[in-house]
């Protein structure tokens, strides 16, 4: 087809998650449940490593800038899936298919250079604990987590470069419950034999070699800290087996979505809802009920606000006795 002439579609339409309208309520207040969870968690773990000054640490600062991340990322499609869940006619704009592309892959990739720039901290905290605080320092930590989202910048412009060009003229129903590189691509009008070998070379290939080497980065950690001993070993190890867990978490999916053909399988809605949805409330809940520190922090925080609101009702009661 000549790509200048055709009519590009002007919006895509979404599969049901299920045909029966009682389930579908059943997973909108699931779904609901779980983003609010996701929010207020990740929220949590925000504004308790702010106001608690012990946690003002390097690996504190990159747990937090992977909240605000998660908080980012689950906000680009679980909002649109409640809507849909509720509605007859599951649809969106062309151009908002294309913005929820982007901020997904922004956000994504982000996201992988964040737990990769974790996994380069706890290499410095374990193998150099004496230059550690001079290596990781504010300046330095800030840098990495600009150059992360930068990196997740550029790897979502590349996608969309590739996908724009593209000429839509119909069929328009994609094949999942948001936009996403693979469903989207089957729906060009035109051969992307070679443009799916390029995206499963730059995201598929790239993330698996990506996951392999931080795993053996953290296996390397984790045989470092054969040497140590006492609570500082057991401390190291919780937290590192922590890391590994989120890093599996995120890593499995995007390799099963994005290493392979672009070809529908049974599978795919499942791994979808877990990437997208499950994925980001999964994360404060391992780095909180693994890391002592951080429920430390959370109970004196809690105390704080009670001591706070204390001192602020027999106020309130003083100015509304004399009113």
């Amino acid at each position: 087809m000549n790509r200048h002439n055709y009519t590009r579609v002007k919006e895509f339409v979404f599969l049901e998650l299920t045909h029966f309208q009682e389930l579908e309520c059943f997973l909108f207040v699931i779904f609901l449940i779980v983003y609010i969870t996701t929010l207020l968690g990740n929220i949590l773990i925000v504004v308790t490593v702010t106001y608690e000054s012990r946690l003002h640490t390097p690996m504190y600062f990159l747990l937090c800038n992977l909240s605000v991340l998660d908080i980012c990322f689950s906000s680009i499609t679980a909002p649109k899936i409640l809507v849909d869940l509720l509605s007859r006619t599951k649809t969106i704009s062309f151009n908002g298919c294309i913005t929820q592309m982007f901020f997904f892959h922004l956000l994504g990739g982000a996201d992988i250079f964040s737990l990769s720039v974790m996994a380069f901290d706890r290499y410095m905290a374990i193998s150099k604990p004496l230059h550690y605080v001079t290596i990781m320092n504010n300046r330095r930590c800030t840098g990495l987590i600009m150059v992360s989202w930068v990196g997740g910048f550029v790897h979502s412009i590349v996608q969309i470069s590739l996908m724009l060009p593209l000429p839509f003229c119909g069929p328009n129903v994609v094949d999942g419950f948001y936009c996403d590189v693979p469903q989207v691509l089957k729906l060009a009008c035109t051969d992307t034999f070679v443009l799916e070998l390029l995206m499963i070379s730059n995201n598929g290939l790239v993330t698996t070699l990506w996951f392999v080497l931080l795993v053996v980065s953290y296996t390397v950690i984790l045989m470092m800290l054969r040497s140590h001993t006492g609570e500082g070993r057991r401390k190291a190890i919780s937290t590192c087996t922590a890391h590994l867990t989120v890093v599996t978490l995120h890593f499995v999916p995007c390799i099963y979505v994005y290493a392979r053909p672009f070809t529908a399988l049974p599978m795919d809605r499942a791994i979808s809802i877990i990437f997208t949805v499950i994925s980001p409330v999964l994360n404060p809940m391992i780095y909180t009920l693994r890391n002592q520190e951080m429920k430390s922090a959370m109970r004196r925080l809690k105390r704080k606000l009670v001591s706070f609101k204390k001192e602020i009702d027999p106020t309130k009661s003083i100015l509304e006795s004399q009113n």
